[in-house]
C-alpha cells in the first residue's frame, strides 16, 4: 500500500514540477532552467544525505554495469523533454503522453528482461491495459 501512495505522490510531484520548470524556462532559457533544476536537486540530495545515512559516495562507483551511472544524465534530458512537451502541448496532454510512454517502455523492459530486470512473460491483460491508455489519450485529445 505504501508503494501505491508513493507512486501517486511521485506522479503528482512530476506534474507540478513540469509546470514550474516550464515557467522558469520562459524567464531564463531551457538549459539554464534545467541546470537550475538539477543544481537545486543536488542541494536537496546533499542535505538529505547529511541528515540521514551518510553512506560513502565511493559505493556508488561499485555499481555494475557502469552504464547504470547515466541516470543523472538521463535526468537532464527528462527535464528538457518534459519542459518542451508541456510548453508545446499543455500540462494535461503532455503528462498523458509521458505516462503512456513510461508505461510502454517499462513493460518492454520487463518483457525483455533489460538492464538486469527479471524477465516477465507476455500478458494480454497488460497489452489491453496499454491499449486502453492509448485510447484514453485519443479521447482526451478529441475535439
Amino acid at each position: 500500500m505504501i508503494g501505491f501512495l508513493i507512486a501517486l505522490i511521485s506522479g503528482a510531484l512530476m506534474s507540478v514540477q513540469g509546470v514550474f520548470n516550464t515557467q522558469v524556462t520562459k524567464a531564463s532559457g531551457i538549459w539554464t532552467a534545467n541546470a537550475f533544476v538539477q543544481f537545486t536537486a543536488l542541494l536537496v540530495c546533499l542535505a538529505a544525505w547529511l541528515l540521514t545515512d551518510r553512506g560513502s559516495f565511493a559505493q556508488v562507483f561499485q555499481v555494475q554495469p557502469k552504464y547504470m551511472l547515466l541516470g543523472g544524465a538521463i535526468g537532464a534530458f527528462i527535464t528538457y523533454t518534459v519542459i518542451r512537451s508541456m510548453d508545446a502541448l499543455g500540462p494535461a496532454r503532455a503528462v498523458m503522453l509521458i505516462v503512456v510512454a513510461q508505461l510502454a517502455v517499462a513493460y518492454g523492459i520487463e518483457l525483455f528482461g533489460l538492464f538486469g530486470v527479471e524477465k516477465q512473460p507476455w500478458e494480454w491483460r497488460k497489452a489491453i491495459g496499454m491499449a486502453v491508455a492509448i485510447a484514453g489519450i485519443i479521447v482526451f485529445k478529441w475535439k
